[in-house]
């Protein structure tokens, strides 16, 4: 049996039963746990299986995205232990952009005492958390189309006004990510963050791992375009290797019961 044909049949499998072990694999092929582990990278590279802890599951597919209020709730400790860790990145005098979202929102938070920066924003909520609280030299928001459930701008009008800055640093966010790199249900987005890539020295996607294994219906940015990612302590090992395979820095973050969040990675 060919690989493709080894392949095609790990993905009828998974069809049927949503997750499948290694060892299941090798006895239903009659081949190796290195070949059926080469075929589950190859899958995986194609965005099309998650391997987990002993096997493999097919990737989840998001039509829409939690609204900011639901979002609010979910994983909060990783998003606070996330963003102490990347306020760790941003330098003195440097422009910042915030992309939307309540990762984003736990950052402004740790900014607010800081007079020396720039800081760019399409969310309405870090806006006005700054603009109430903040001590930042010059804040901008992007305006452009307004996204009433996520509470933030986007569309062309936003990544015009983006592709006119040069930022230092971008802190990206996203609601899948996976091995071929980050993804988007909604198509207003895609040319939002690329813009944004295109316009950061150093471009930093900031988000929790229980997003990984998840597939927007539009493509974003491979890999190759992002230089770190800052996430919890869950993230896969499968993960973690595939992300410094292409080159991208990856730090590890949990947040204790003080509140003192520790770097890991």
């Amino acid at each position: 049996m060919i690989p493709i044909e080894r392949q095609q049949r790990i993905l009828h499998l998974l069809a049927e039963r949503g997750a499948v072990s290694i060892t299941e694999l090798t006895e239903w092929l009659q081949v190796s746990h290195m070949t059926v582990r080469r075929d589950i990278q190859k899958l995986e590279e194609q965005g099309r299986v998650l391997s987990v802890s002993g096997g493999v599951s097919l990737t989840q597919r998001i039509r829409s995205e939690p609204s900011h209020a639901d979002k609010r709730t979910l994983m909060q400790d990783a998003k606070v232990a996330i963003a102490h860790a990347a306020v760790e990145l941003i330098e003195h005098g440097s422009s910042v952009y915030l992309d939307a979202g309540t990762t984003s929102l736990e950052l402004a938070r740790l900014l607010a005492s800081r007079d020396d920066l720039m800081i760019v924003t399409n969310d309405f909520m870090v806006c006005g958390y700054l603009i109430e609280f903040g001590m930042c030299n010059r804040l901008y928001h992007t305006g452009g189309f307004v996204v009433r459930d996520n509470q933030s701008c986007a569309g062309e009008a936003t990544a015009h006004f983006l592709r006119n800055l040069h930022l230092d640093i971008a802190f990206l966010s996203t609601s899948s990510w996976d091995a071929t790199g980050i993804s988007t249900p909604s198509e207003q987005k895609v040319p939002v963050k690329r813009a944004v890539i295109d316009a950061a020295a150093k471009r930093v996607l900031v988000c929790d791992s229980s997003k990984y294994g998840k597939v927007g219906t539009f493509n974003v940015a491979s890999w190759e375009a992002i230089d770190q990612v800052i996430t919890d302590k869950n993230l896969p090992l499968a993960a973690e290797e595939l992300l410094l395979s292409h080159g991208v820095k990856l730090t590890t973050v949990e947040l204790h019961d003080s509140g003192r969040a520790t770097l890991i990675k």
